[in-house]
């Protein structure tokens, strides 16, 4: 730090910091846990230098060695994540706000944890009539509108993972259980840009919903309500909205 308190980093500091991180990101990426070869060869680094990072992540908690010598996420990751997704949530409620005093319905967002949808934040909507959902409740992907925009941002492999792991239970008689009919649907869903669960989780209950670009934690807003208002007149209007609100929301968490 010089007098007038400004941090001075050196080239090489600056290098060492963000290949650590990317091997943190390539643990996260994969199925839980990696090899030190497949860490270096997805990083690009020597065998020698991702070892010396990954024991240096290893002394501070940050990643942890499985007894097959796989690498893992640490624990101490879970205090930054928790606060990483608090102040996501937020940012993100005066954007969710925005929605709801457009559409007059429920406004979500929802983050991919693990092979779960997590809801992080809701703004209700005023009518008697209205979709709830409560912050922290756990879901699984294939029969939301979040979780299917979500996983449409991954590879094909990636979802199937996913898929066997959690199964694809039918929460109602529209719930999609057919892997290839879901595929299908996650292609349209990534060619058309949003996603749509109509009576998926909840007979009656209506949600569209578009991934945030450019999230820090892969993220999801959505708006909800009864299958009577939102309709198909209307899917077209407010897609455009989330589609325009999550790019403003995208533009907020990455304002330097």
């Amino acid at each position: 730090m010089d007098i007038e308190g400004t941090v001075t980093t050196t080239p090489g500091g600056v290098q060492t910091v963000g290949r650590a991180l990317e091997l943190l990101e390539s643990i996260a990426d994969g199925d839980g846990s990696s090899t030190l070869s497949s860490l270096a060869a997805a990083c690009e680094l020597p065998l020698p230098t991702a070892f010396r990072l990954l024991r240096s992540l290893l002394v501070l908690g940050y990643v942890r060695q499985l007894p097959s010598k796989r690498y893992a996420l640490g624990a101490r990751l879970i205090r930054l994540g928790e606060s990483a997704s608090h102040a996501l949530s937020a940012t993100a409620e005066p954007f969710l706000r925005r929605l709801v005093e457009s559409t007059e319905e429920t406004a979500n967002m929802a983050m991919l944890e693990g092979d779960m949808v997590v809801y992080a934040a809701q703004v209700p909507s005023k009518h008697a009539m209205r979709m709830f959902t409560e912050v922290g409740r756990r879901v699984s992907p294939h029969c939301t509108g979040v979780g299917k925009v979500l996983l449409a941002q991954k590879s094909d492999a990636e979802v199937m993972a996913i898929l066997k792991r959690v199964g694809m239970k039918a929460m109602t008689p529209h719930t999609i259980t057919d892997p290839d009919d879901f595929f299908a649907n996650l292609e349209l869903i990534r060619t058309r840009g949003w996603a749509e669960d109509n009576e998926e989780q909840e007979i009656g209950v209506r949600c569209l919903a578009v991934a945030v670009p450019g999230s820090p934690l892969p993220a999801a807003i959505s708006v909800s309500g009864p299958g009577a208002r939102i309709t198909n007149e209307t899917t077209d209007s407010i897609s455009e909205l989330l589609l325009a609100v999550a790019g403003d929301l995208s533009e907020a968490l990455n304002a330097k």
